[in-house]
């Protein structure tokens, strides 16, 4: 194997070669300027260049791969990248595009959130029709019976186990990506409580996982009927919402066909960020009207589902059916 080296102009570079196997080092001292090349059966190289300007030395490391080149560090987790996003999209292939839940896993079955997010993700059932506020009782449908697709989530805790529970009961198909490591439960674990192991893919990488995310709310042709929902969440949430967001600015996703995108602003949850990139637009970092163009905000479940039936252009005929529902739904609830 060879390699090459060039010093700069009175600086003095230091040659050590180091074997795998314990033996004597060999030391090569190089004056320049000049270049040089060393030929060697050595696996790693390392070399310090120093000025006498400043005295300041770099260290660097290189290994020389078995096709006599150098490779700065054999790194496995490109691979492995490529391997997680391939499992991703035949886990999408394999269950269909739908809709998309971001949310906090942190948010469990005791915050009013859940129910919401629970509720929004199917429809209202007797089962726990009382437990539910007012509000939730108007949804005309849930969105996974309304556009007839699969629910995707981060498979975590918390609001997104909500999402998972709801489009469950509303017996449509369910998958997800879970990361290795989530705030809140289940982080001792990679493999979901009850979901079927099918039906989810645990990635150990954040950017394979929101590849999968962003794969499943493309839509390949008008019969596709995606969306993407913000339901309340922390950093992760925020991290997901603004990528999506980005990627719509840019019309990397939905420059052809649209794609809905939610921000469920519960209790006023997302006021605040709203007020603050209101701010931006001041400060001209975003256009006048740019953001607000991106995203729906919506406060209400009901306002949501409305949102998605004029954005599908569902007929008349199917609002009439869904109101019909709606009524027969709060009058069992009732009894």
């Amino acid at each position: 194997m060879g390699f090459c080296v060039a010093g700069s102009l009175d600086s003095n570079v230091n040659i050590m070669l180091r074997p795998r196997v314990r033996s004597s080092s060999n030391e090569a001292r190089i004056r320049s300027p000049s270049s040089f090349c060393v030929a060697s059966n050595f696996d790693s190289v390392s070399f310090k260049h120093s000025q006498k300007q400043n005295h300041k030395a770099i260290q660097t490391r290189l290994f020389l791969c078995k096709q006599d080149s150098v490779e700065f560090d054999e790194r496995k987790s490109p691979n492995e990248v490529r391997e997680e996003i391939k499992q991703c999209y035949e886990l999408i292939n394999r269950l269909g595009r739908g809709v998309v839940y971001l949310g906090s896993s942190r948010m469990g079955p005791g915050h009013p959130h859940y129910v919401q997010a629970q509720e929004l993700s199917k429809e209202a059932s007797n089962s726990y029709c009382n437990f539910l506020p007012a509000s939730c009782l108007l949804s005309v449908n849930n969105i996974a019976n309304l556009l007839d697709c699969t629910s995707w989530s981060g498979a975590g805790p918390g609001l997104m186990d909500a999402v998972t529970q709801g489009a469950l009961q509303a017996g449509k198909p369910v998958g997800g990506f879970k990361i290795g490591k989530e705030a809140g439960e289940w982080t001792a674990s990679n493999y979901h409580p009850y979901l079927p192991s099918e039906n989810y893919l645990t990635c150990r990488f954040f950017s394979a996982r929101k590849h999968g995310l962003v794969d499943v709310v493309v839509r390949n042709n008008s019969l596709d009927k995606t969306a993407v929902v913000a339901l309340p969440g922390g950093i992760g949430t925020l991290d997901e919402v603004f990528e999506i967001m980005a990627l719509i600015q840019l019309e990397r996703i939905g420059s052809e066909l649209p794609i809905p995108f939610i921000l469920m602003n519960y209790d006023s949850f997302y006021s605040k960020l709203l007020d603050f990139l209101d701010v931006c637009e001041d400060w001209g970092t975003v256009s006048k009207g740019e953001v607000s163009s991106l995203w729906k905000v919506c406060n209400s479940n009901p306002e949501a589902l409305a949102y998605l039936v004029d954005f599908y252009g569902f007929s008349s005929s199917n609002k009439s059916s869904n109101l019909t529902k709606l009524h027969s739904t709060v009058e069992s609830s009732s009894t």
